[in-house]
């Protein structure tokens, strides 16, 4: 088990944002005796997922629909499909944008370097 500052190093994130994730009921950490959260192996597995997720710009809000829909069970399994399949087509588009900015960026940086004899 770990604490919260434990995730929050393991994972670089800060503990304030792993309270905003349980605030927004993303993740339900464990609480000992004292109360203090208690995070598991599962836990930090959904956390590096969804840390993931934001990494490559899932808005906050599908996340939410994603975990409540998990938290629902195997009979949403289609919903959270859709929800992957939907933010992947996503990344393929923001991914195929960069290519073609960089692409541009290589032309313009190599015609530079020639202008100044590199």
């Amino acid at each position: 088990m770990y604490t919260i500052g434990e995730v929050a190093e393991l994972l670089h994130i800060s503990a304030h944002t792993l309270r905003y994730y349980e605030k927004e009921q993303i993740v339900t950490p464990l609480r000992d005796a004292s109360g203090d959260r208690r995070y598991n192996e599962s836990h930090l597995k959904w956390l590096q997922f969804v840390i993931k997720l934001k990494e490559t710009q899932m808005p906050i809000a599908i996340i939410k629909k994603y975990a409540s829909l998990f938290k629902e069970g195997e009979h949403t399994a289609a919903d959270r499909l859709k929800l992957l399949e939907e933010h992947k087509e996503s990344i393929q588009k923001q991914m195929h944008i960069l290519h073609t900015a960089d692409e541009m960026l290589e032309h313009k940086i190599s015609s530079y370097r020639t202008l100044i004899g590199q």
